[in-house]
């Protein structure tokens, strides 16, 4: 799909606020709201917009502590050391990188006992595992919550 600069204003203004309501959307580019609704559409149909969420504050919840871990592994076990991470309730994001077999991810957890907890009972319980690397979030100065157009 070939995006004009109409259709990135929508996804700009969707980013900052995905509640926007398509009348708003249509006041800041100048169409009407049947004209927004289907370019929302097309965007959604052509996989330009995968889904709309919200963004939590993790500390506001109880999570108050944030940790990014170099998790690498032995080739063999990579995916299932993977799988099981992305379905552990504490990690955030977990990505492949490059590097050997190196998984890249983002723990959210309530406080340092329960990262330590996490740690020894769930990271290091995983069979595959060679090399974990980690560190702890001080301070945010910018997160991604969407690609800026």
């Amino acid at each position: 799909m070939k995006l004009d600069e109409i259709d990135r204003r929508i996804l700009q203004l969707l980013s900052e606020n995905g509640r926007m309501s398509y009348v708003d959307i249509g006041k800041e580019v100048n169409l009407s709201r049947v004209s927004i609704r289907e370019r929302v559409n097309q965007l959604i149909e052509n996989g330009v917009i995968e889904k709309f969420s919200i963004v939590i504050n993790s500390e506001k919840v109880g999570k108050s502590v944030s940790a990014f871990f170099e998790v690498d592994c032995e080739p063999s076990s990579l995916v299932n050391v993977a799988e099981n991470l992305a379905n552990n309730p504490h990690v955030a994001s977990c990505y492949q990188m490059t590097g050997p077999s190196t998984l890249h991810m983002h723990v959210l957890v309530e406080d340092f006992s329960a990262l330590e907890s996490f740690i020894n009972e769930e990271l290091y319980s995983l069979h595959g595992i060679t090399r974990v690397e980690s560190h702890i979030l001080l301070r945010r100065f910018k997160s991604r919550t969407g690609l800026k157009l």
